[in-house]
């Protein structure tokens, strides 16, 4: 486990001393992505390299992304949404989003087609924004009563 660390910490220098001009990527494509080796849940990277293909949910700059990781695993409930890129049946793992910077990026895998973007973006909203409505929600009804 500690070899995995130390190996990863080696190649992340390298990833964040690179000095590479950004490439072009937008929302909706899938990337190999240096995820690293990560704690408890958290999903890693995979190879030599710490690699894993990742979804580009929302670009917000040229150097940054809101990522989404993949797996081969079937998984099913509302943590996960199942998708096919290039005849290979795969699942997104909405829980493990998180912001990424370009340096991360390996290579182009493909592009989601519409209809499995469209499915990404409504399992990521109901997982996270209803559970923000519901907050809200409360401490309306919270604020409501403390006044009345």
């Amino acid at each position: 486990m500690i070899k995995k660390f130390i190996e990863w910490i080696g190649i992340k220098g390298k990833l964040h001393n690179s000095d590479h001009i950004p490439p072009l990527f937008k929302e909706g494509e899938v990337w190999w992505c240096h995820m690293g080796e990560n704690v408890g849940i958290e999903v890693n990277g995979k190879s030599q390299l710490f690699t894993r293909p990742v979804l580009i949910f929302k670009k917000y700059d040229r150097y940054s992304f809101l990522g989404l990781p993949l797996t081969t695993k079937m998984k099913t409930g509302t943590w996960y949404v199942s998708i096919s890129l290039k005849g290979q049946d795969q699942v997104v793992v909405l829980v493990q989003g998180r912001t990424y910077d370009y340096r991360r990026l390996k290579e182009k895998v493909g592009e989601l087609e519409k209809s499995h973007i469209l499915n990404v973006q409504k399992g990521y909203f109901d997982l996270h924004i209803t559970n923000i409505k519901k907050w809200h929600n409360t401490q309306k009804a919270l604020h409501e009563m403390i006044l009345s």
